[in-house]
């Protein structure tokens, strides 16, 4: 399983991750061992949302680099760095669901509009409240 560095950060009693590899990647928790756990989570979707937009993964920095890197060094001057795994997305599974029609109809306009396909439209939001959801534990 691929792993990327994080930082833990305390403040005020809550605690937050970063992932200096993957800019704009955080969640945050009321103890280390939740955040912790959250980690490995929101760093899987944020990873998937990535290979799914087109976007390539960066590649995992040493940590002699990261010391090197003047906001990551400061990150690491007031958090504790350990290693995040993430899963990476598996072959897509075909599933039928049911939905009313007018809501079904309204899906596909959005992505029409948004230049999707109805599956990729699906997942995509999914994915967006599944995020939401580990934002706020």
């Amino acid at each position: 399983m691929p792993f990327a560095h994080a930082i833990l950060h305390e403040e005020n009693g809550v605690f937050g991750v970063s992932f200096p590899d993957f800019p704009g990647c955080i969640t945050g928790a009321d103890s280390e061992e939740d955040a912790i756990r959250k980690a490995d989570e929101v760093l899987t979707f944020h990873v998937s949302g990535m290979l799914e937009g087109g976007e390539a993964l960066p590649a995992r920095r040493s940590v002699k680099a990261l010391l090197a890197d003047p906001d990551a060094k400061e990150s690491l001057a007031e958090g504790v760095l350990f290693l995040a795994r993430y899963e990476l997305p598996r072959k897509s599974v075909r599933i039928n669901i049911s939905m009313d029609e007018t809501l079904v109809e309204a899906i596909d306009r959005a992505a029409e509009y948004a230049k999707q396909s109805r599956s990729g439209f699906l997942a995509e939001a999914a994915r967006l409240r599944i995020r939401d959801m580990l934002k706020a534990d």
